[in-house]
């Protein structure tokens, strides 16, 4: 049996219990898996500045990704937009990465027994993943904590909340038919800034596009840890370019 749960921002990565989905749309979680798509070696999320810095210093070949408040930090080789990266910028390299919302859910992330991203890219995945695990101990009572990370992780998002609802529905058998109609809408709501003329040096609008691209990917990022931190750990669950329940 499954109990799932939807918690929010900051305070509810701290709250979350058992297999722990953080959510970030807009960019982070969906920016991991084009990461991987583009044949990152390995993508290590971290919380702080100084954390990235000093797993630059160790591994000095690695490339630095994240923002603060949507902006390309500084010093760092690009900001936190899928459309703005390359493969050949990441084939075969290691990936930092830290953002305002999502890598911070991971780290406050304490009390749960397992951590993966989430993303509408992967959501479908995501949900055949929990589901597998379920199968595997059904006589177990599965607690999974739905974590919408919002904007900086201090404001609840329309994204986040919409991508929580989808893989809640997927738990419990349930489609949702005006899905792509909802992201969509997007672009009127919490998406607006990826549209607007004054903004595209940060906020492109291909990054929308990318990021509400539902189930386009048939892996999920585990979040895994060793003597040099945090690494996300990619899963197959499907061979389908499209992954179907």
């Amino acid at each position: 049996m499954i109990e799932t749960k939807i918690f929010h921002l900051l305070e509810g990565a701290e709250e979350a219990r058992g297999t722990v989905v953080i959510i970030d749309v807009f960019r982070a979680f969906s920016l991991e898996c084009y990461l991987y798509e583009m044949g990152a070696s390995l993508v290590r999320p971290v919380g702080s500045l100084e954390e990235a810095w000093a797993l630059k210093e160790r591994f000095p070949d690695a490339v630095l990704v994240g923002e603060r408040k949507g902006i390309r930090c500084e010093g760092f080789d690009f900001g936190n937009s899928p459309s703005q990266l390359r493969k050949e910028d990441i084939e075969g390299r290691l990936v930092i990465h830290t953002t305002s919302a999502g890598t911070q859910g991971i780290v406050h992330a304490c009390g749960a027994d397992e951590v993966i991203t989430g993303s509408v890219v992967n959501a479908r995945a995501i949900a055949r993943y929990i589901l597998e695990k379920e199968k595997r101990a059904p006589e177990t009572v599965h607690e999974v904590s739905l974590v919408a990370m919002g904007l900086s992780a201090k404001e609840r998002t329309d994204e986040d909340e919409l991508c929580a609802e989808y893989i809640r529905n997927l738990l419990s058998g349930k489609e949702m038919p005006d899905l792509a109609a909802r992201l969509s809408a997007l672009r009127n709501t919490s998406g607006k800034r990826f549209f607007d003329p004054k903004l595209q040096e940060h906020f492109p609008k291909e990054d929308f596009a990318l990021c509400t691209a539902h189930d386009s990917f048939p892996f999920v990022l585990r979040i895994g840890k060793d003597e040099w931190g945090l690494f996300s750990e990619k899963i197959y669950i499907s061979d389908s370019e499209k992954v179907s329940m």
